[in-house]
């Protein structure tokens, strides 16, 4: 049993990381970083991806939304998604598709990670969180959803993705957690991409001035500033003694 079990984590494993390294050479082989600095170039391609976005809403869409799940999976920021989805689908497509895509893939990487590391992953790193299970046994989703809401205390998102399994929380609270808790902030970035966006059509050439006077950029920072204040509020609150 013990052996078939083995079996099974090395192939999955095995699938992992093959995955991971076709993901990993296709991004650097057909993406070149210096275009994504280049206004003009920025400029030119968002009329194409936003006429084909039109003509093929539903397919992009679901490109998207799968896209999303594996790059979650492989370990992925959350925010080039964000910017793109508020950039290709505004900010109301945007949240939903990418805010349901980053749950559903943080999830799937819960039980993944879980299923292959868990015991490691107490041993090692237990004994650094032990105060954080007093919150976790009182109310897992309430401390999870604070938890995303002030940003996972600033530690990166694949971390906030598999932290729990220290506490051995429930899939679907972990599941409930991470889509109430990420959505606020999520939901601020998503409105700068769309913004970007229009920025971006209103104006031939940029320049911050541009940018820091558009309602579409300074909004969703304030916004982002008032989650800060109160994500700050709720981390002193868990964290004060």
């Amino acid at each position: 049993m013990k052996l078939n079990l083995l079996n099974s984590k090395l192939i999955i494993g095995a699938i992992y990381l093959f995955v991971i390294s076709i993901g990993l050479y296709f991004l650097f082989s057909v993406i070149d970083i210096n275009d994504l600095t280049n206004y003009d170039f920025i400029r030119q391609n968002k009329n194409i991806i936003l006429n084909y976005k039109n003509q093929n809403f539903l397919l992009l869409a679901s490109l998207f939304f799968i896209f999303s799940i594996i790059w979650v999976l492989l370990l992925g920021i959350a925010t080039p998604l964000l910017i793109f989805s508020g950039f290709v689908f505004g900010k109301w497509w945007g949240i939903l598709f990418v805010l349901t895509s980053t749950s559903i893939g943080a999830t799937l990487l819960y039980l993944l990670v879980g299923f292959f590391f868990r015991e490691a992953i107490k041993d090692k790193l237990a004994p650094k969180f032990s105060k954080l299970r007093e919150f976790f046994i009182k109310n897992d989703i309430v401390y999870f959803t604070s938890f995303r809401f002030v940003g996972g205390g600033g530690a990166p998102y694949p971390i906030q993705n598999i932290l729990p399994i220290l506490f051995d929380m429930p899939v679907k609270n972990y599941a409930i957690a991470t889509f109430v808790g990420s959505a606020p902030s999520m939901f601020v970035t998503v409105s700068l991409g769309s913004g970007i966006e229009n920025v971006i059509e209103q104006n031939a050439s940029l320049n911050i001035f541009t940018v820091l006077t558009s309602p579409e950029i300074y909004l969703p920072i304030i916004g982002f500033f008032i989650i800060l204040i109160v994500a700050l509020g709720i981390k002193k609150y868990y964290f004060k003694h």
